[in-house]
This record gives structure tokens, sequence and C-alpha cells, in this order.
């Protein structure tokens, strides 16, 4: 009788062993899958949220509702909020063609032309050189480029330091456009990184 005891206890810390490995197992993958969902451009932009700081932001808050140009199709939203020091941004779009493309801060929050281009240039505050992010020169609005899937969607969080929400400041994003390109990105023609047309285009506006 021990001996069965023995036998079913050691048949049990083996279930268990099984168990908790599959566990571990399926929490990497789970820890993969949220590095991929910043997208494949992520390193060209602020760096990727990540860990417990990215839901513990309890400063101001903003949002830009993204509508369609040039009869693009494309919508989207972008969020940002705010806390120790930092800014995150998470930025979702439908509609899109697949692919890569370019999406930057630029610098009137005015959306107004069918082709966006009432929203100005991009938001350069610093007077630099287009270029990509964390780079020799670039843009406070360089944010960099993201990628489309087959079903014409795409997320990126970013979170930077160099932003800030409601200050006044020169670095404060409200009143800013979040402007989505046909193209990407090449972080090195001037002005513009020869992103092509604006397919879409959001006001940032305080979200309190």
């Amino acid at each position: 009788m021990k001996k069965n005891a023995l036998i079913w206890l050691a048949c049990a810390g083996l279930i268990l062993f099984i168990g908790c490995a599959g566990e571990a197992e399926h929490g990497n993958d789970h820890d993969a899958e949220a590095d991929h969902s910043h997208g494949a451009e992520a390193d060209h932009a602020p760096d990727a949220a990540h860990g417990e700081g990215e839901h513990d932001h309890d400063g101001p808050t903003a949002a830009a509702a993204i509508e369609s140009k040039n009869d693009s199709g494309m919508t989207g939203t972008a969020t940002f909020s705010s806390g120790h020091d930092e800014v995150t941004m998470t930025l979702s779009i439908q509609g899109a063609t697949p692919g890569e493309h370019a999406f930057h801060l630029h610098e009137i929050g005015d959306c107004s032309a069918p082709d966006g281009t009432s929203a100005g240039g991009h938001w350069n505050p610093t007077a630099q050189d287009h270029g990509k992010w964390g780079g020799e020169a670039f843009h406070l609005g360089d944010v960099g480029n993201l990628v489309v899937g087959d079903d014409g969607t795409a997320t990126l969080t970013v979170s930077t330091k160099l932003w800030s929400i409601g200050t006044g400041d020169d670095n404060d994003v409200i009143g800013r456009a979040v402007i989505v390109h046909a193209g990407v990105d090449d972080f090195t023609s001037q002005p513009t990184g020869a992103a092509g047309g604006r397919i879409g285009c959001g006001v940032i506006q305080p979200a309190d």
C-alpha cells in the first residue's frame, strides 16, 4: 500500500512539473507576441513600451481620431498617456494597404485639407534635420514606420521622455497632428524621408 502511495505521489509530482513547465513556456510565448505586436520597425521609433510602467501612467492624456485622406479609406486612433516623465503613444489603424507605412507628428493640428497638407510639415521644435529617432539628428515628430498586415490593420505602442502632454512647452504634443503616409520613411531624404502622400490625419487633443 505504501509502495503504491509513493508511486502515486511521484506521478503527481511529475504531472505538476509538466504543468508548470507548460505554464512557463506559454508565458514566454506571450512575451514574444507582445514584443512582436510593437512591429518590426519599433527600433526606428521611441522605445517600445514594456514592463509594469506601461500600465502606470497617471498624468495627462490625449487622443487623436485619424480620418482618411486622399481617399485612402484608412482610419484609426492614437492615444497618449503620461507618467514617470515619459509619454506613451498607442497607434491603431485599419483599412490601410498591407506593408510598411511611415507615421509622423506634424506641426499643425489641422486636418481640414483633403490631402492632409493643412497639418504642415513635421513637428520640429528643435530645428533638426529629418532622420531616424535616436540618431544624430531627427525631428520630435520623426516617429518611424509601422507594418500593416494583410487584413489592413496595425498597432504600435512606443514611449519616450522627449514628449510631454498639456505642459505648453515646446515638446507638448497637444495641438499637433498624427499623419500616416502612403510610403516608407527612408530616414535620409530631407525634409520628410520620402514617405509619400498623406493617407490619414488626426489632431491630438486633451482627453481628460
